[in-house]
């Protein structure tokens, strides 16, 4: 007879923090955010610790090179997608690696062939007035000139024009070689009153571009997140199915830590993955393994050797495996499940395996939630689909901008080697959707924003660290009614003109 959990299985929503006491020290700019990624035994410090508690989804839409280097920049880290490649994964774990703070690697690179039109098109995908162009339009191409919006004139220039033909070629461009430091390219800039500086190779292959109004933000990222040498930190999402290939490309170009990437972690699969990698490379590798949903599912990943353990199935915003499959649990019971299994755990072993909260966020506040219901950390992926440097194009939709947002489990994604089960054969149905999310513009402005909210939020709890906060917060479950009640009632909204009744 089939088993079933005590109790209703619970979301985010449904639940709301009691307010603790809170003293004078109790300031948002007093809080701790820092938590650890990686399992550690009691007494020592973890391998890896986040200064932010966030990770980027091993996504398509989400994680590339662009928003691992701002995601580090803002002390959270990216798992760059593992649905391509080995190769081309290796290539993007580099480029992270390999980045120069304060250079931009342009996106926005032009070919001497396109024409006036296709650069109008680009400008308004990326917003960048200025493009470098290369031989081959690759980022990283031998340098010909750069496009402005003082190279042409779009009302009256012809819109088949060449870049060739209006591009200020690199003999008259201001350009810095690749030893140049941040500082001595920002005088160059301020000397020659430049709003960007090409950098270059000594073979005239551009590295990047520095840029004027960049200036400020880069003169100090206090959280940013870094390696031994001084280089951002990035993850990179593996499968179960060709890690013996993989895993020596991803480790070779760098990646600080793996994460398998499956629809369901309580499997043979992960823990074949897990012992090759302890097998091949001790506890040198770090690896999280999951989802799971429950405390077993967490004591089988921990005990076949995971460093964290990703908890959540059928939360994400694109996920459909609950629909299709009728398997998951509610995030809030499911976290909260295995987090008390991860307590206990440590008890017993002395090992304090990390919790990772997958999936269910909708709303910031449900990240502190997360954080008080015991998650060490969150992944996320909806929530940095929506910036200006996740892969995906933004394009109108309806008069707004939005942004593409597609899941892994998806037809368009075709990432078939997260599902396990076994031998060569493709899933003949989807567990994802093709979608948009709402634009929102750099992910600086909104990390910070959402970060102030779970700082101010602790406070209220009298928490000024991670640890103070699952100790001390005190969770309430909420009616449907309370939920109506929280937000705007019984009043006229100004920017709608719509009337928002509470009918108690």
């Amino acid at each position: 007879m089939a088993t079933f959990f005590p109790g209703v299985s619970h979301t985010f929503s449904e639940y709301l923090l009691v307010p603790g006491y809170s003293s004078s020290e109790c300031i948002p700019a007093n809080v701790d955010l820092k938590a650890p990624l990686v399992k550690f035994r009691r007494g020592e410090e973890p391998a890896i610790t986040l200064n932010t508690p966030m990770v980027s989804a091993i996504m398509q839409a989400v994680s590339g090179p662009r928003l691992a280097i701002a995601l580090a920049q803002e002390g959270g880290m990216s798992f760059i997608y593992g649905s391509q490649t080995a190769e081309d994964e290796a290539r993007m774990i580099r480029e992270v690696k390999s980045y120069k703070a304060g250079v931009v690697v342009s996106d926005s690179n032009l070919t001497p062939d396109m024409t006036l039109a296709e650069v109008m098109r680009l400008k308004e995908q990326t917003h960048h007035s200025a493009m470098p162009v290369t031989e081959n339009g690759a980022p990283h191409g031998k340098l010909l000139g750069i496009v402005t919006s003082r190279d042409y004139r779009p009302s009256r220039d012809p819109q088949d024009k060449l870049v060739r033909e209006f591009m200020t070629p690199v003999e008259k461009v201001i350009v810095a070689p690749a030893t140049v430091n941040l500082s001595e390219a920002n005088d160059i800039i301020w000397e020659n009153k430049l709003n960007q500086l090409p950098i270059v190779e000594e073979d005239g292959s551009l590295v990047g571009l520095v840029f004027r109004k960049d200036y400020d933000s880069h003169k100090s990222n206090p959280n940013e997140l870094l390696d031994a040498s001084k280089r951002y930190v990035v993850g990179a999402g593996i499968n179960t199915r060709d890690y013996a290939e993989r895993v020596p490309l991803l480790v070779e170009a760098g990646a600080d830590a793996l994460c398998i990437d499956s629809s369901e972690g309580y499997s043979e699969w992960q823990a074949r993955t897990l012992a090759w990698i302890r097998e091949n490379y001790g506890d040198s590798v770090k690896v999280g393994a999951g989802n799971v949903v429950d405390a077993e599912g967490f004591r089988f990943l921990a005990d076949a050797g995971a460093d964290f353990v990703k908890v959540g199935i059928g939360g994400g915003s694109i996920c459909i495996t609950r629909e299709q499959k009728g398997i998951g649990r509610g995030q809030a019971s499911a976290l909260i499940d295995v987090c008390e299994a991860r307590d206990q755990y440590f008890e017993e072993t002395g090992v304090y395996v990390p919790v990772c909260s997958d999936g269910g966020i909708v709303y910031d506040y449900h990240m502190t939630l997360a954080l008080a219901m015991g998650a060490d950390f969150l992944m996320l992926g909806r929530y940095f689909a929506r910036f200006d440097e996740s892969p995906s194009e933004r394009v109108t939709v309806n008069g707004s901008y939005m942004k593409e947002y597609w899941g892994e489990g998806s037809a368009r994604a075709r990432n078939w080697a997260r599902y396990d089960l076994g031998g060569d054969k493709k899933l003949s149905f989807v567990e994802g959707v093709d979608s948009y999310v709402p634009y929102a513009g750099p992910l600086r402005d909104g990390v910070q924003s959402s970060l102030l909210k779970i700082r101010s939020t602790m406070c209220n709890c009298g928490a000024l660290t991670l640890d103070e906060l699952k100790e001390k917060a005190r969770l309430t479950l909420v009616s449907a009614t309370s939920l109506v009640e929280g937000g705007a009632h019984d009043v006229v909204l100004k920017e709608t003109n719509q009337q928002v009744l509470f009918n108690n």
